[in-house]
């Protein structure tokens, strides 16, 4: 790790500058404007919150990245639940992406993550850049991503044991905690809390 860089818990106090950073790093990157930073504004006040896990990078006083991680479960066809975590978003200052900078904060917290005790972590993310943590196609797993049919392997929804063998054995389905899913004349509302930004629209957008 680079000297001047810091990998720490996120302050109270900078809540308001983390989601702003949160909306810098994802403003017209999927679809004009972004609701990632109303996403991370309300699941501060939920209980599926892993406050233990929620961690920023700052490199010479600044704060240029952080990540969110949320108690998930998967629902197995016997009617079990299995514990798992979910992260995102991910979320690095424009001018560091590119950097290794969001690399260096997902392994650190993996670390974490595992000696909490969390056995597995589901995720929804490029499967290219993921693949280099270790992340597997759920499919593959034999866990499958509400809403999506069983046979049709999705890979943008990976999973990663974090104790070997905890999923063995397991057949389920995941779907993203509730805390995932925002209106959209909410995060409108939310958004009057920031700096006017444009929205554009963009190749490569998934909408």
């Amino acid at each position: 790790m680079e000297n001047n860089i810091i990998i720490r818990l996120e302050n109270k106090e900078e809540w308001k500058q983390v989601e702003n950073l949160t909306r810098e790093a994802f403003w017209n990157k999927y679809h004009p404007g972004c609701s990632e930073h109303y996403i991370l504004h309300k699941f501060r006040k939920r209980s599926d919150f892993v406050k233990e896990l929620d961690y920023v990078v700052e490199k010479d006083g600044e704060v240029i990245a952080h990540i969110m991680y949320c108690n998930s479960k998967i629902q197995c066809d016997n009617g079990d639940f299995v514990s798992v975590m979910t992260f995102g978003p991910v979320s690095v200052l424009p001018k560091y992406q590119g950097k290794g900078y969001g690399s260096k904060l997902i392994k650190f917290t993996m670390g974490k993550a595992k000696k909490l005790g969390c056995g597995a972590l589901a995720i929804t993310g490029d499967p290219k850049y993921y693949r280099k943590f270790g992340f597997v196609s759920g499919h593959s797993m034999n866990i499958y991503y509400d809403p999506f049919p069983r046979n049709e392997e999705i890979p943008f929804f990976m999973v990663k044991e974090l104790q070997s063998g905890y999923l063995s054995g397991v057949i389920g389905t995941f779907k993203d905690p509730e805390g995932y899913i925002v209106e959209n004349a909410e995060v409108e509302k939310f958004d009057t809390n920031f700096p006017i930004k444009e929205k554009k629209i963009l190749p490569g957008q998934l909408s």
